[in-house]
């Protein structure tokens, strides 16, 4: 942005305010001048260096930094004609979060460990467009959470009017259904669109056995290859990410007398053992607490083509939750727990959730008093190693923020390697438990330089009807209770480029778990403060030197231009 003069109408007389130039900040020009050794342009080799020992991206080879310099100066200048940066190329490189940011875009996580050692980016009612009463349900959600990385897809099944056909609706509530086809084809066309890595469909199954044979033979029919199949002699654990690429799973809960088929002719203390553990769950997975009221579904043998397609079973504890986390023999399975009981858990069986978890899958999902599908807090959760933490996609606000920060994680596949602390017991049979006082791991130094980009995004009058806005930058730390802070910039008044360079301190003890989220605001005496950007960043996964941090609208999506300058460093 040149500089010059903005005119705002303030009672009939035009107010004048001078408009900043952008400009590098101090650390820009004496890195520039740094790896230059004081000439005026920076070389491949020059690049090079700051690279390596500015940026921390130590096996960069002269080639690769070549084809980032033509990128930027077919940019800037397309008819070059020495591959080199003036200061103003090299602080112009410095904002291309697409070859600068923050994060890196490439899946660089082991995808090789069975289904549990991840954390999924998972949906809740994922057909729903709006709220949880009377919102239509359609299929543009589910397209929407697809595009966006979200593998776990989340169906609630239901007879049509007809009782004739599968409509997706959720129970008990008004609102509009849509077919279960058109969900399973949307499924099925955008299903790898972001990522190759296994999409799970978690069922709630409302169904007569004659329309589970229907829901069995569409499918079948709609996913052909791409349906994963289990076998009896599959190992005990899950598959792995890498080993389920391009398939699709589906994950319910399987009738009782399935069960008891898979262990008859054994001991009768197995079938005693089965109908104490089946006393622990509901016998549907729903979000539902009072359960399935169609009890007569329950009374009918479940067709065996349907239970043969069960990639998952899953399971909902009822009052008993230290026995539902009880870590039995045999596969694993997934439980779900609403985020009260999730609380309850937490509180009181916390490294008996860790050491469920490395074995089974944890779904949690919203409580239902969330009816304008609002989200929690997901970092309890993930503490205890819950795979699936279920959110309203369609909704928007500080817990989607941090949902969309883990999963900016591992080039934003959808898949998340837990940290190995999680996975791991100790001599004793410990567990990691967050309650525990710890040492500080690392250190990290932010320094906040600038911002750009909202005169191109904004009207000039969008923060403020009389002058240019007063922008702030918020800070906050998010992770175990230890590692949570916030900090504050100053306020930078009557400016669209504002530059705050200041730095701040953050120590901590779980920086596998922690999300640095960043939120920019306009300062208002008489009102409240204007929204002006947010991201969240995933700590372990944040680049060190100086990164253009490009923001996001309330409902995370990228603003085309408003970025920010920072300087991430460890210590």
């Amino acid at each position: 942005m040149k500089g010059g003069y903005q005119y705002y109408k303030v009672f009939g007389f035009n107010r004048r305010f001078k408009i900043s130039e952008r400009r590098p900040p101090p650390d820009v020009i004496k890195a520039f001048n740094l790896c230059t050794n004081g000439e005026p342009h920076m070389s491949p080799d020059h690049f090079q260096r700051f690279l390596i020992e500015f940026q921390g991206e130590e096996g960069v080879m002269v080639d690769q930094v070549k084809m980032i310099m033509d990128q930027v100066l077919h940019q800037l200048r397309p008819k070059f004609s020495v591959c080199c940066f003036t200061l103003d190329d090299f602080f112009n490189y410095l904002f291309f979060d697409h070859l600068n940011g923050p994060i890196t875009s490439e899946v660089h996580h082991d995808m090789t460990a069975p289904l549990q050692h991840y954390f999924i980016y998972t949906g809740h009612n994922s057909y729903l467009t709006g709220n949880q009463l009377n919102s239509d349900c359609s299929e543009v959600p589910i397209i929407k959470a697809l595009h966006k990385g979200v593998r776990v897809i989340e169906l609630d099944l239901w007879p049509n009017s007809s009782k004739d056909g599968i409509d997706v609706l959720h129970g008990w509530t008004m609102t509009t259904p849509v077919t279960l086809e058109k969900c399973l084809k949307s499924i099925k066309e955008h299903a790898f669109v972001n990522s190759p890595y296994p999409v799970i469909i978690t069922l709630e199954d409302h169904l007569t056995p004659n329309l589970q044979v229907k829901v069995a033979e569409m499918v079948t029919e709609i996913f052909e290859d791409m349906l994963y199949h289990p076998k009896a002699g599959d190992d005990d654990e899950f598959p792995s990410p890498e080993a389920l690429k391009h398939h699709v799973l589906l994950s319910t809960k399987p009738p009782k007398e399935h069960l008891e088929r898979q262990i008859n002719g054994n001991h009768e203390d197995n079938i005693a053992s089965l109908d104490r553990d089946m006393s622990q769950f509901h016998h549907i997975d729903s979000d539902d607490e009072t359960g399935d009221a169609g009890n007569e579904k329950h009374e009918q043998k479940t067709p065996p083509e349907y239970i043969q397609l069960i990639g998952i079973h899953a399971a909902k504890a009822n009052k008993e939750l230290k026995k539902a986390l009880t870590v039995g023999s045999g596969k694993g399975k997934r439980l779900s727990l609403s985020e009260q009981a999730l609380e309850k858990a937490a509180s009181l069986y916390g490294t008996d959730l860790v050491r469920f978890t490395q074995k089974n899958i944890l779904r949690v999902f919203p409580k239902g008093t969330r009816v304008t599908s609002t989200n929690f807090k997901p970092l309890l959760a993930w503490m205890h190693g819950a795979q699936m933490v279920a959110s309203n996609m369609q909704g928007y606000g500080k817990s989607l923020w941090m949902m969309h920060g883990m999963f900016r994680s591992n080039g934003g596949c959808g898949y998340v390697k837990k940290p190995d602390f999680l996975m791991s017991r100790g001599p004793n049979n410990e567990v990691f438990d967050q309650k525990v006082a710890l040492d500080v791991k690392k250190t990290l130094k932010v320094r906040v330089y600038m911002g750009d980009g909202w005169h191109m995004d904004f009207s000039h009058t969008h923060f403020d009807k009389y002058s240019p806005p007063d922008f702030y930058t918020k800070l906050y730390m998010v992770g175990v209770p230890a590692d949570v802070a916030k900090k504050k910039t100053r306020v930078i008044k009557d400016d669209w480029i504002p530059i705050w360079d200041e730095e701040f301190t953050f120590p901590l003890r779980v920086p596998e778990l922690a999300l640095l989220k960043i939120v920019v605001r306009d300062h208002d005496v008489s009102e409240k403060d204007d929204f002006a950007g947010q991201t969240c960043l995933p700590v372990s996964e944040l680049r060190t030197g100086i990164r253009a941090v490009p923001l996001h609208n309330k409902k995370g999506e990228k603003f085309e231009s408003v970025k920010l300058l920072m300087r991430f460093v460890f210590e």
